[in-house]
């Protein structure tokens, strides 16, 4: 056994029925040959990834002790099997190809993996993972929804986001105080948005993070008033543009 570890996170899923469910949700059709597991834990997951054939797993784990937990219990697995820090993984250093990635992730490092598959999305087609119930919501959000945010617009920009189930507390050993819940990411057809994806980034923080103003106030931060011009969209608060409507934006207040 290996213990749970409160500053890592942890918090290991014991119910096989939800962990075959969510290795069956990755679908790789294809696109991708190799399936990294982020922080196996005990190998619930695991297990039914090793029976699949139209992928090899590997697997990551920052904690020593689930790292020797995991040797002695795949030891044909070599190589394959990480210990080290998935936010710091060189993903061309370490995959030749496309590689998917699933895991039940630790809730106190979500955003902060959401964002290392987006700076490794050419490499990354789909994801399958477990997160709070609330980060999920949030990345799955629709525009004009209380939850729709930075993170929705983030990882909507470059994949498809599908909130597949909710999973209660009791499946896991020690159990969150929170509930937990799966999304799929499927990679999108685009590779660059068609803007200055830097300043993308800057009027779409600066939108949220005055995200109960109005977009021409909230943005005077980046540009003055006087240099926005009278796109409409500037009348509206944040939460009401798409990924699409933040491009055409942020493209009208480049051209001023």
């Amino acid at each position: 056994m290996v213990r749970a570890k409160k500053h890592l996170g942890q918090h290991f899923l014991t119910d096989k029925n939800i962990a075959l469910k969510i290795v069956e949700s990755l679908k790789p059709a294809g696109r991708y040959s190799d399936v990294l597991e982020v922080g196996p834990g005990m190998g619930i997951l695991s297990d039914f990834l090793l029976q699949k054939s139209e992928y090899q797993t590997h697997m990551i784990d920052i904690d020593e002790e689930s790292f020797q937990f995991l040797q002695k219990k795949y030891a044909s697995l070599g190589d394959r099997l990480i210990n080290g820090d998935f936010l710091k993984l060189d993903f061309p250093a370490t995959f030749s190809g496309k590689v998917g990635v699933i895991g039940n992730f630790p809730y106190n490092i979500s955003s902060q993996i959401l964002f290392k598959i987006l700076d490794n999305r050419d490499m990354i087609p789909e994801v399958v993972g477990m997160f709070q119930k609330e980060v999920a919501e949030r990345c799955a959000a629709k525009a004009g929804s209380k939850e729709y945010g930075i993170l929705s617009v983030f990882v909507q920009a470059y994949y498809k986001v599908e909130y597949l189930f909710t999973v209660k507390a009791g499946v896991f050993n020690p159990p969150p105080k929170v509930l937990s819940a799966v999304i799929r990411l499927t990679r999108n057809e685009i590779e660059k948005l068609d803007c200055d994806e830097a300043f993308f980034w800057k009027v779409v923080k600066a939108g949220f993070n005055q995200r109960r103003k109005t977009l021409r106030n909230a943005l005077s931060s980046l540009i003055s008033k006087d240099k926005m011009g009278d796109d409409p969209m500037l009348e509206l608060r944040a939460e009401r543009l798409t990924v699409d409507d933040f491009v055409k934006l942020t493209n009208s207040l480049q051209i001023k």
